[in-house]
């Protein structure tokens, strides 16, 4: 099971090297990211966008482009077009935004001709290594589900299980968060917590334990657990999945465990055929590089699933 990082480093050195589609590729962030990623064994690049622009970049950055495949394509929403394209194709295994506005970036992914639809709900996922906590610990949604539905959370956790899986964890805990840890009529998330718990008693959510409703103390702190007689729960401070009630939440947990934590992330966009990697201009470079690392193992796993 890996507990941090470096455990999906490891894991990653014992499988095939993917190949990520790099849309509107001219971004010095992200080229940097897509070469360590290269330099790492992680994964090779295609890069779809102004090829110009991006050997302008290249030679600013000291980025040797002879080992990498590019594809000029000017316009941004057509170079986002003709890279998912190479994905949903199987020329690739995984989907990166490069200089393209979300929103633009997402159209390609829903694209009904040639995105990565699936059938099922998008969702978002953060991987965590924090500092003090001996395991992954995975935050969702944090950024693309505004109030999701008890249907809707109901998906994003198979989602995330997924990405688990991928990680070398084969029944994780999900905690639906609450406020508090018990049901409350007047509190809805309490109530649909419940509703989940008893979803994946029913066998209608399955491959994890999920308990709920779940303060995030008692969620990720053992001692708090003991202190509040709660010891008797099937979650008891040891979650590996915790599930936002919405993105207010969701959005607000992950900048504080950024901001004021020590450790590092990535992150991905789930419930597509092949992983989609959606950084943000003000995400570090650690955290593309660890995103498309995740992106990796998940291809992998879906691969070996076929």
């Amino acid at each position: 099971m890996s507990k941090n990082f470096k455990d999906l480093f490891e894991k990653l050195s014992q499988v095939e090297k993917k190949k990520v589609s790099v849309a509107v590729a001219q971004d010095s962030e992200v080229l940097l990211a897509v070469k360590a990623a290269k330099e790492r064994g992680i994964a090779d690049s295609i890069l779809v966008g102004d090829e110009d622009k991006i050997k302008e970049i290249a030679d600013e950055i000291g980025m040797n482009l002879s080992d990498y495949e590019i594809v000029d394509v000017k316009d941004p929403i057509e170079a986002a077009r003709q890279a998912v394209k190479l994905v949903s194709e199987g020329k690739a295994d995984m989907y990166m935004k490069g200089l393209i506005d979300t929103k633009d970036f997402l159209r390609s992914v829903l694209d009904k001709e040639v995105g990565l639809r699936t059938g099922r709900a998008l969702s978002h996922v953060c991987v965590f290594e924090v500092e003090g906590v001996d395991h992954l610990l995975f935050v969702t949604d944090v950024a693309f589900v505004p109030y999701p539905t008890l249907e809707e959370k109901a998906n994003i956790i198979r989602n995330t299980v997924e990405i688990c899986n991928a990680c070398g964890i084969d029944n994780p805990k999900v905690a639906p968060l609450a406020a508090v840890e018990v049901v409350n009529p007047k509190m809805p998330e309490t109530v649909e917590a419940y509703e989940l718990t008893q979803m994946n008693e029913r066998g209608e959510i399955t491959g994890c334990i999920v308990d709920g409703p779940l303060s995030l103390d008692l969620a990720t702190c053992p001692e708090a657990a003991e202190h509040k007689g709660a010891t008797g729960r099937k979650i008891v401070g040891d979650a590996d999945i915790l599930l936002c009630p919405d993105i207010q939440a969701g959005n607000i947990l992950y900048k504080a465990m950024v901001h004021f934590t020590r450790g590092c992330n990535g992150n991905l966009i789930t419930g597509t055929k092949a992983p989609v990697i959606l950084t943000s201009r003000s995400d570090s470079f650690e955290v593309k590089v660890n995103s498309l690392a995740l992106g990796a193992l998940v291809a992998d796993s879906l691969k070996r699933e076929k």
